[in-house]
């Protein structure tokens, strides 16, 4: 089983293998996602260092494998796989964090909606009282 994981391609090297099995070039995946050549050049040889990090790894990963013809989100995961623990590309504990982080954000300002509307109907209903008293 080690031998069978040692001559399993690296992620880049995978790529580049099914990119080339479609007929597709670099230049074509450049024109239609408006990513440098360069870029996906480095993408291909596992060179994360040559791109921008984060979120926007994954994004240059996505638009690639969406090119491809592959699953973006299976691509990216995959991608993952390969870089676990690099601080350019992000781990899959700092997506979760990520999505966390909105869920959180979004709650806080669904409160504070309900606030508002509670207030704002709380008021129409004590100026209508006030009203109807006079």
């Amino acid at each position: 089983m080690v031998m069978a994981e040692s001559l399993k391609p690296d992620f880049g090297t995978k790529m580049k293998r099914l990119r080339e099995e479609r007929g597709v070039t670099l230049r074509q995946i450049a024109d239609a996602t408006k990513l440098s050549v360069g870029a996906l050049e480095a993408l291909e040889r596992n060179d994360i260092s040559r791109l921008p990090g984060g979120i926007f790894t994954r994004a240059f990963v996505r638009s690639y494998a969406t090119e491809v013809g592959l699953d973006p989100e299976q691509t990216v995961r995959d991608f993952l796989v390969q870089f676990p623990h690099d601080s350019t590309v992000g781990s899959p504990q700092a997506l979760q964090d990520s999505d966390a982080a909105d869920v959180r954000r979004r709650v806080g300002i669904t409160a504070v909606i309900v606030v508002v509307v509670l207030s704002a109907l709380l008021g129409a209903a004590l100026l209508v009282t006030m009203t109807l008293r006079n």
